[in-house]
């Protein structure tokens, strides 16, 4: 007979796992972004013509 505190424990593991998973999506998801802005504000910026005075 297996004991209700280790179903639990492995619920509570198995959902932290996904928490985890997750976040860890999450960020990788939002670095690509923000690396992706980067490069387009880059490649607009010299692309841009020099400002004369």
């Amino acid at each position: 007979m297996e004991s209700p505190f280790l179903s639990i424990l492995a619920i509570v593991a198995v959902l932290l796992l996904l928490v985890v998973t997750g976040g860890i999506g999450y960020l990788t998801l939002a670095d690509w972004r923000d690396r992706r802005r980067r490069d387009e504000e880059k490649r607009t910026t010299r692309s841009a013509p020099p400002k004369r005075r």
